[in-house]
């Protein structure tokens, strides 16, 4: 469900339906350029142009403060192969229809399924846990045509009618149920996990809602929600990563559910899973940092709020955790 039932004034229709025109004008270039065409260009973009802008200065400022060892050789290769990641990512949204695991040339494949089939064979729910990893749009797609049913939790984009165009092309490729992030969408999943269903979740971006936990050495305002739910409902959490091997190819990979025993005191709980969630996102950002998400302000300034209530909380009762978050809302 998208937020397209929201009352535009005229000014508002006006605007959008410009940057709409504008954005499938661009999807309508790269679709005549075909999939492989459209990788490519996307990525000759990301590395040749965007790269030499100031849009590298915040990806260079978090691997620098991530990474104080590597050198400005090093440093300046991740962000190459970072923005020549995105600008193939934006190439492919054009063709999101034509990546699958079946055919005579699948485009996407994914390891470790015997962790997904025991996972599935406790009939709790699945809470698969990612970040913006490689195209992180085929995720989804790749758990939903082995077999895994459930719903897929985003976030609206302002832009109603790119966002309606969004869900419809997530949709034709993956599952069905496109949850937008609010009290409805909490619902859903409830639904979901309570019927042993999956939810794919990202989690790997700042919430000024959650609370702060340690990611790369410093603390990251992390939502909390996986790790509420995962109490609440006894459903497994399973992280997944997503690599681009070459081109428009992917490999999905399932890591092991998080183990964790609760103790009983719920906020002192929620910090502790969380912090081991993040863990397993920092892990996978490791393996392979050139193909995460760097350019976004994941740490907060000095002397950021801590908007969130339970945040508040927790600091003022001197909890404090090797990660926490924040609610699906």
């Amino acid at each position: 469900m998208s937020n397209t039932g929201i009352k535009l004034s005229f000014i508002q229709k006006l605007r959008y339906g410009a940057e709409a025109a504008l954005f499938f004008a661009v999807i309508g270039f790269f679709r005549i350029l075909g999939l492989d065409g459209a990788s490519a260009a996307g990525g000759f973009l990301g590395r040749e142009i965007i790269y030499r802008t100031g849009a590298s200065k915040r990806a260079r400022d978090n691997i620098r403060a991530a990474y104080p060892e590597k050198t400005p050789d090093e440093i300046e290769a991740i962000i190459r192969e970072m923005w020549d990641n995105l600008g193939r990512v934006a190439g492919e949204y054009a063709h999101l229809d034509k990546l699958s695991i079946h055919g005579a040339d699948p485009r996407m494949s994914i390891t470790n399924l015997d962790l997904v089939d025991a996972a599935m064979k406790k009939g709790k729910g699945i809470l698969f846990i990612s970040g913006h990893f490689a195209n992180w749009e085929t995720m989804p797609f790749v758990a939903t045509q082995y077999g895994v049913e459930g719903g897929e939790v985003y976030r609206p984009l302002n832009n109603p009618y790119i966002d309606r165009w969004m869900v419809a092309q997530r949709a034709r490729n993956g599952t069905k149920d496109q949850i937008a992030k609010g009290p409805a969408g909490t619902r859903r999943i409830f639904s979901l996990l309570r019927g042993g269903k999956s939810v794919f979740l990202l989690v790997d971006q700042k919430t000024n809602e959650g609370v702060p936990v340690p990611f790369f050495g410093r603390d990251a305002m992390t939502t909390p929600a996986p790790a509420m739910l995962a109490l609440k409902l006894g459903a497994t959490l399973l992280p997944a990563s997503n690599e681009r091997l070459k081109g428009a190819r992917f490999r999905m990979t399932v890591h092991p559910p998080i183990d964790f025993t609760p103790t009983g005191d719920q906020d002192r709980d929620v910090l502790a899973l969380t912090a081991k969630l993040t863990e397993a996102i920092e892990q996978c950002v490791r393996y392979r940092p050139s193909q995460w998400l760097w350019i976004h302000r994941r740490w907060p300034k000095p002397g950021d709020k801590i908007w969130s209530k339970r945040a508040q909380a927790l600091a003022g009762a001197g909890v404090r955790a090797e990660s926490e978050g924040s609610s699906l809302t």
